[in-house]
């Protein structure tokens, strides 16, 4: 993080030449930024991507985070200062975060995105049932959404984006921090109930790892 700090970068993940970085929010930033010629367009559309969140992604989540033993999310995930409820609570923000953006026009701050769990929501259970709330509410604004232009663009903290890849980043978002909700399970001796499989987060830019290198 001493690096990421001296080039002047908030958050992670970022991509950095010599003293140059460009946040790895959106993919598309990356390749302009390292001169690719890739097609970096979402490969799921608006639907195929509100069906994977809603109906995978979220739900494996908030299975997965019921999981949790309490006594567990103390401790610190590898390589960054971040407990593991920290982590639970931030999966779902990134889709109360979009939301807000999309339903009531509020920009997506890296604040509103990190903000600490508040007082209400200090047990594995109690996330679980705001991570039902958040699916819900997903379900609802997709329902006026899925007609909508995708391709007009939004302004988050990293930078102009349109809102098919915002939503793309989005889902892939909370696809990895559930990867490694499940990771942390087997690190607490606890058997995940049905983790994201391969199938799960295919057609999403993530790779097989699972946890940022030190």
């Amino acid at each position: 993080m001493g690096v990421l700090l001296a080039l002047g970068a908030r958050s992670v993940p970022v991509v950095s030449q010599g003293s140059r970085y460009v946040f790895a929010q959106v993919i598309k930033d990356v390749v302009d930024f390292l001169g690719l010629s890739d097609d970096i367009k979402p490969q799921l559309s608006p639907s195929e991507l509100a069906e994977r969140y809603q109906s995978v992604v979220l739900d494996a989540a908030i299975r997965l985070c019921r999981q949790m033993p309490d006594e567990k999310l103390d401790n610190q995930l590898p390589n960054r200062p971040r407990s593991w409820l920290v982590l639970m609570h931030h999966l779902f923000q990134i889709p109360e975060t979009f939301l807000d953006m999309e339903e009531n026009g509020v920009q997506l701050t890296y604040e509103s995105l990190t903000a600490a769990p508040p007082s209400h929501l200090q047990t594995s259970e109690s996330v679980a049932l705001f991570g039902e709330q958040t699916r819900s509410r997903f379900r609802r604004w997709w329902q006026d959404a899925k007609s909508s232009d995708f391709d007009t663009e939004v302004e988050p903290y990293f930078g102009k984006t349109t809102r098919h890849e915002m939503f793309e980043r989005t889902v892939w978002h909370s696809a990895q921090h559930t990867r490694q909700v499940a990771s942390l399970l087997e690190q607490a001796g606890v058997q995940p109930d049905r983790p994201l499989s391969s199938a799960d987060i295919q057609g999403l830019p993530l790779t097989d790892k699972i946890w940022d290198e030190g």
